[in-house]
């Protein structure tokens, strides 16, 4: 990765005949980063010639952990998607504030964006999925592609008020887009022209069971080895004290903050991700998210989650999940008040015998590469 600093030598350093990908990746939780990356790594085994720009505001390890690669990391927020006390806990006059300040700043970084577009000679922008990426493209006469399962106009409206005048501007602007990849559990997004449907994106396990067992001294089974993963923000009121419930079961979270109990492992190790771990475990146990329930999906584990009724993508994902994959669905309340014997119980059964594609990353990265051909 290239600190932002050294972002225009990297540029300077560039062939002049390479292609430049531009990846403008939504300022909200690490979701929308850790699918996008996927997909520019992906890009980058297709053309390992492209030149690659992030644009985000997402932690570099996030960023590091999911592309190995050589890549331009530009530190910019061109949305905020919804401000959050954590995972499920959501600032809405807050939201609102800050959207009104985007908008009424819209003319002046769109010039800005325009202007660093050109002047870093970028042939496409792929966006998931900020807004004003799609206008700034269209500024810099570059063209504009988008990926995601929902639009920010989706997640707003249903608030009302205010936020409905909002959402009407989003969806103005996701007009403008020049392609959608649609992700699997989407909306219909029918705001935008041209829509492509893709398969499942994520990032692919890099750590052996083996080396998993060993390094983090994990013994129980795969059926009672649970993977405890609550997003970027996490979850707050994690009954951990529960755990003790189930000695002889193993758990593994990223919660820094979560206790020492000898059946919990922390991982600290930023170089790792859920992912890592998903292939040697007998359930996740999630909110709703769509990166977690893909990678889940695309390794076919099990699914714990909560409803999130607070969040329009919350209850499309839950339903979209329970069509294709083992599942377990409970309330927030139920998951922090309860005991957790839910762990006893077995999984429902997928409600189809459908498939989802597994493909998405190559369907994206593979049109990206045509294109930039």
């Amino acid at each position: 990765m290239i600190q932002y600093d050294r972002l225009q030598k990297y540029l300077e350093g560039k062939s002049m005949s390479a292609k430049t990908l531009y990846v403008a990746i939504t300022n909200h939780g690490f979701g929308h980063a850790t699918r996008a990356t996927s997909v520019a790594a992906t890009v980058k085994q297709l053309r390992p010639d492209v030149s690659l720009i992030l644009a985000t505001t997402a932690p570099r390890w996030l960023l590091s952990s999911y592309f190995d690669g050589l890549f331009a990391l530009r530190d910019v927020a061109l949305d905020i998607g919804v401000l959050q006390q954590d995972s499920l806990t959501l600032d809405k006059a807050g939201t609102l504030a800050a959207l009104q300040s985007i908008r009424d700043r819209q003319a002046e970084m769109v010039e800005q964006e325009a202007a660093f577009l050109q002047s870093a000679g970028v042939d496409l922008v792929l966006g998931d999925i900020p807004p004003l990426s799609a206008l700034a493209a269209k500024a810099a006469k570059i063209p504009c592609w988008m990926m995601s399962n929902f639009g920010w106009d989706f997640i707003y409206r249903p608030w009302g008020g205010e936020f409905i005048e909002m959402a009407d501007w989003i969806a103005d602007c996701f007009g403008q887009c020049d392609r959608l990849f649609r992700l699997p559990f989407h909306e219909p997004m029918s705001a935008f022209p041209h829509i492509t449907d893709v398969g499942l994106t994520g990032g692919i396990p890099r750590l052996s069971e083996s080396e998993a067992r060993s390094r983090f001294h994990l013994t129980a089974p795969p059926a009672k080895t649970i993977l405890l993963t609550f997003g970027g923000l996490g979850i707050a009121g994690i009954p951990y004290q529960n755990l003790s419930r189930f000695p002889d079961w193993q758990f593994i979270t990223f919660d820094c903050a979560a206790p020492a109990l000898p059946n919990l492992c922390k991982v600290k190790d930023h170089t790792l991700r859920p992912v890592d771990f998903m292939p040697f475990c007998g359930r996740v146990v999630s909110k709703p998210g769509f990166s977690t329930f893909a990678e889940a999906c695309r390794l076919e584990l099990p699914i714990v989650t909560v409803t999130r009724d607070n969040f329009a993508e919350g209850p499309v994902l839950v339903t979209s999940m329970k069509q294709y994959s083992y599942h377990q669905v409970m309330t927030p309340q139920e998951l922090a008040e309860g005991t957790w014997d839910f762990l006893h119980a077995e999984p429902q059964p997928p409600l189809t015998d459908q498939k989802l594609s597994k493909t998405g990353n190559q369907d994206i990265a593979g049109a990206i590469a045509n294109f930039l051909n």
